[in-house]
């Protein structure tokens, strides 16, 4: 399971400027959904290797009392759902009241924190962390997380080591296609889940201590096998209330993250909205492959489906590969038919293609629009292969390649998604130069030497040609 890191501490402490480097973005902002995660932020970040999870809360004064209900809601529950619980403290400020009240009720939520001196840049660190040490915190970091100082020899003492091997592992134990099933609350989810497992396979797992965990359940469906990754948990439809259903980000991205396809359920009777934006932004970042459900269509008047429909082709225009599916999963209807894209979209996401076909798509492609040129000298792209898959890779060797424009990008990505016949999944392009070399070598020939070399050259290139000649009469 990914590990998640929880940031929390007072304001201005540096939570934020942590947060951008751990997960080497410039917004810090991931995720913003109003009313369930307003003072949370959620990001993805690697450490040799090792994927995390990691949670930017708001600030704390640790005077609860004082604070909005809500944000300090929002600071314990990231609390909960961590692993590892990293209490930052500002090194220049010193110890203060506030600081010691939140280490306070660190200790008494039973939680393993690690305390975190930050700001420790032009002081001596040892100096700076001295008054925190009476906190007593079993483990302490000193990090200068505005200069990316101490942050990763942090990460490798308290993440766990990888998993490995981890696809034959996880294939063994849950076989076929993995499906994961996001969306937001009260979209009917749990009753997608019920319906795709049929009612006499329904199993209770909505229970403590599993309000962070996704739920693998294997099942078979005319003879083919498939995993269904639940992120509501499965419920008896009697006791699913979708009115008060958790939302869980954490939940939601692991499950995309193990999953082959992801089928993305929206609410036809309120349309898409921006939460549903952020969560296809989640399964494009994953290079995950996406099926969107638009469920609650029965009962709906023709003008009412028009303007879903049309709002759905104008704002997800850039996912005209994605098959988009008009359901009700209360009655099943279209819910069975899904399955064709699932299978579309898993061949899709594993397939293998031979180094000479991408080679050849490639040349043809080019053949039809060169890349432009760059400083008089035209950007050469020499051959293709795969790199990967879950979601293809394909990497192009070539000259100039960084600056290859995206538009040229996209019209490659187009042009052998066409071809291919990629349904449902992103593709991904790596760029890579061709070394030259003589790069980095020094010409230490005088001008006269330079000058004899280049005659002799031209020397020799026409005595072959005359005796090319004289062979061919």
């Amino acid at each position: 399971m990914t590990p998640v890191i929880a940031l929390v501490g007072r304001p201005n402490v540096g939570k934020s400027t942590l947060f951008n480097q751990m997960t080497r973005s410039r917004d810090a902002l991931v995720a913003d959904f109003p009313g369930l995660t307003r003072d949370r932020k959620y990001g993805e970040g690697y450490n040799e290797g090792q994927k995390f999870i990691v949670i930017d809360t708001g600030g704390l004064t640790g005077d609860e009392a004082g604070l909005d209900a809500e944000m300090a809601r929002q600071s314990l529950q990231a609390i909960e759902e961590a692993d590892i619980v990293l209490f930052l403290v500002d090194g220049r400020a010193g110890l203060t009241a506030g600081d010691e009240m939140i280490a306070d009720h660190l200790r008494r939520s039973g939680k393993k924190a690690h305390l975190v001196v930050n700001k420790t840049d032009g002081q001596d660190p040892d100096v700076a962390a001295a008054d925190f040490y009476s906190l007593g915190f079993d483990s302490n970091f000193l990090i200068a997380a505005a200069h990316n100082r101490g942050i990763r020899s942090m990460l490798a003492e308290l993440l766990p080591e990888p998993e490995n091997p981890e696809e034959e592992d996880r294939a063994d134990r849950y076989p076929g296609i993995r499906i994961g099933v996001v969306g937001r609350p009260n979209v009917g989810k749990s009753t997608l889940v019920n319906r795709m497992l049929g009612e006499d396979r329904v199993v209770v797992y909505d229970m403590p201590g599993t309000t962070r965990d996704s739920v693998y359940i294997p099942y078979e469906r005319h003879g083919e096998q498939y995993t269904l990754i639940d992120t509501a948990g499965v419920r008896r439809r009697k006791n699913v209330n979708e009115a008060v259903e958790k939302f869980s980000i954490i939940k939601t991205l692991q499950a995309i993250d193990d999953a082959h396809v992801v089928i993305l359920v929206i609410d036809a009777r309120q349309g898409l909205v921006d939460q549903d934006m952020h969560l296809i932004g989640f399964v494009l970042d994953a290079g995950r492959s996406l099926v969107i459900a638009v469920n609650k269509w029965d009962g709906m008047d023709p003008d009412d489906r028009a303007r879903v429909k049309e709002q759905i082709a104008r704002r997800l225009d850039f996912l005209d590969y994605a098959d988009k599916y008009y359901i009700s999963a209360l009655h099943g209807t279209g819910v069975g038919t899904m399955y064709e894209s699932v299978h579309a979209c898993y061949d899709s996401a594993m397939a293998k293609w031979p180094t000479n076909r991408l080679t050849a798509l490639l040349q043809d492609a080019v053949a039809q629009h060169q890349p432009p040129m760059v400083h008089g000298r035209r950007i050469k792209l020499r051959y293709a292969h795969q790199g990967g898959s879950n979601p293809p890779v394909i990497v192009v060797h070539g000259n100039q390649v960084d600056a290859l424009p995206g538009a040229y990008k996209r019209y490659l990505e187009n042009t052998f998604r066409k071809v291919l016949k990629v349904v449902g999944s992103p593709i991904r392009f790596e760029f890579r130069s061709s070394e030259n070399p003589y790069a980095g070598k020094v010409d230490r020939r005088t001008p006269r030497q330079k000058v004899k070399q280049d005659n002799d050259q031209k020397k020799g290139r026409r005595v072959k040609k005359a005796r090319q000649k004289s062979v061919k009469r």
